[in-house]
This record gives structure tokens, C-alpha cells and sequence, in this order.
């Protein structure tokens, strides 16, 4: 049995919950044996309350480890979490990389461009493989998007800093090009996000704490085509992690990770420009 270590702020979370169990069903539909058998977290408890590590072990049949690098000396694989906290993603990376595992690392990959250039650089470094994906990069909607031009994406949660990842993962992945410059404008809770990639596409991003997700394109035929994202989309990247984790090799260019993290930042950046285009 291939053995999966996790890393996370606190283990108690949506992620660390139900990648155990997608990690089950897809080892028993396609016959790979791999299971999560180690669990680092630097915090015990989650802020807002829940299951403490030893509690969430002992749920998960995982063992805990008392450091980063106890966890990393046992482990095959790495998959490090923490996805509503990147800031601590450079943090562990650090500790984490230069044990060669190949090593997955949640959505959103980091808080800026300047530290996911940073990630990067250190896995190079060590020559250790990663890569970080959205779930909705692998939503099966968005395969007839091919020949988009333009599109359009709806999406909530919580907050825009921590979900608009997910817009701008499936918009990055539609259009394929260098994002150049974005503009924020707010329309009461709603904001609007307007950016200008390369080769002349562009991609309207929509974010209302209470939307679906969606993807709305216009073919360079001048067809349109919507979809609302139903897919089982974290299993189908649960799926690709499992495959990275024996090849070594990401089904995707990871130059598409810095230029979703350079769109997410100016988004962010805009925030405090709205209506000015802020370039990238």
C-alpha cells in the first residue's frame, strides 16, 4: 500500500474530510492502493471548533506525526491542505520539498504570485514534482469548451479572496492564454471581474457568496454554450492526483498555476481599484 501524508493547519475541514473517502472509491474502481496513513497539523484544534487531531486520527485510522519531517520520512506521497489558509503554504513547502516526494498542495497554492514563484523555485531546487489545481479545472462541463474565445463564469462562497480561485482555474484552462490586466467593479455584494488575456480573449468572472458555478462561452464560430458545473469534479481531481503521484508528471503545463495565481492576485489588488484595470 502506497502511503499519503497530510499536511494541514487544522485537520478538521471540508478537504481532509472527504479526500480519505474519494481516495477509497477510486482505489477500489481502478484497482491503485494507496490510503492516507499520516496526518501532521500545526494547529490541533479548528478555530471555530471541531474534531481535534488525535480525535480525527482515530476517525480516519491515520497516525499522527509530531513534525513536518516525521511525516515526511514515512510517507510516499505528500498532499499538503490548508486550503482556506495558503498564507502557510511557502512555510511548509520549505520544510516539505526537499524530501523529493512528489507532493500535491491544495487550492489556492498560495497568497500572491510572488510566493507561488517562490514554491516553485524551491521545488526546482530540490527537483521535487508538484502541482495545485482547482477542483473546478475538472469539471466535466467544461470539456466543450475547446474552440471558446470568451467566457463568462458564476461562482460563491464564503468569500472572494479564498473561492474566486475557482473561476479563474476554469477560465485559465478554457482560454489557454497569458492573462494581461483585470478590473474589479462591486455591484452591491456582487463583484464583477473583467480580464484581458492574450490572443484576444477575455473572461468575465462573477462572484456572489450564494451563485452556482457556471461557464457561459462564445465559440470562435460565434455559437454560445452555457453549462452549470454538476460534475464530480473532486473526484475527478482526486483521480489525476493518484495518477501524478505514480508518474510524477501533472496532466497539465504548471506555468497555468502562476498564471492563475498572477490573475487572483490583481483581482485581489483591484479590490482597492475598482473600475481601474490593474495590469498583470
Amino acid at each position: 500500500m502506497k502511503t499519503i501524508g497530510f499536511i494541514d493547519y487544522y485537520i478538521d475541514e471540508w478537504h481532509a474530510n472527504n479526500y480519505p473517502r474519494l481516495i477509497n472509491e477510486i482505489c477500489k474502481d481502478t484497482g491503485m492502493d494507496f490510503c492516507v496513513k499520516y496526518v501532521w497539523t500545526e494547529e490541533d484544534l479548528p478555530p471555530h471548533g471541531g474534531k481535534s487531531t488525535d480525535e480525527w486520527c482515530i476517525d480516519h485510522g491515520c497516525e499522527k506525526c509530531e513534525t513536518i519531517e516525521d511525516l515526511c520520512e514515512k510517507s510516499d506521497y505528500i498532499l499538503m491542505l490548508s486550503p482556506s489558509n495558503p498564507e502557510k503554504h511557502e512555510k511548509y513547502a520549505k520544510k516539505v520539498l526537499r524530501y523529493k516526494k512528489n507532493t500535491y498542495i491544495d487550492k489556492t497554492f498560495a497568497s500572491d504570485f510572488s510566493e507561488a514563484k517562490e514554491i516553485f523555485n524551491i521545488a526546482e531546487k530540490y527537483g521535487t514534482r508538484i502541482f495545485s489545481s482547482s477542483a473546478l479545472r475538472y469539471a466535466d462541463e467544461l470539456d466543450g469548451f475547446s474552440e471558446v474565445k470568451n467566457i463568462v463564469t458564476t461562482g460563491g462562497g464564503g468569500n472572494l479572496p479564498e473561492y474566486i480561485i475557482h473561476q479563474i482555474e476554469m477560465a485559465q484552462k478554457v482560454l489557454a492564454e497569458k492573462p494581461l490586466a483585470v478590473k474589479v467593479e462591486k455591484q452591491g455584494i456582487q463583484y464583477i471581474c473583467s480580464a484581458v488575456f492574450g490572443n484576444e480573449k477575455k473572461a468575465c468572472m462573477i462572484y456572489s457568496p450564494s451563485m452556482p458555478f457556471t461557464a457561459c462561452g462564445e465559440t470562435t464560430a460565434g455559437h454560445d454554450i452555457f453549462r452549470t458545473i454538476n460534475s464530480d469534479c473532486f473526484k475527478n481531481l482526486m483521480a489525476d492526483i493518484l495518477r501524478f503521484y505514480e508518474t510524477g508528471e501533472p496532466s497539465f503545463d504548471t506555468s497555468q498555476t502562476l498564471d492563475v495565481m498572477k490573475l487572483r492576485t490583481g483581482i485581489i489588488n483591484g479590490l482597492d481599484k475598482l473600475g481601474e484595470y490593474v495590469m498583470l
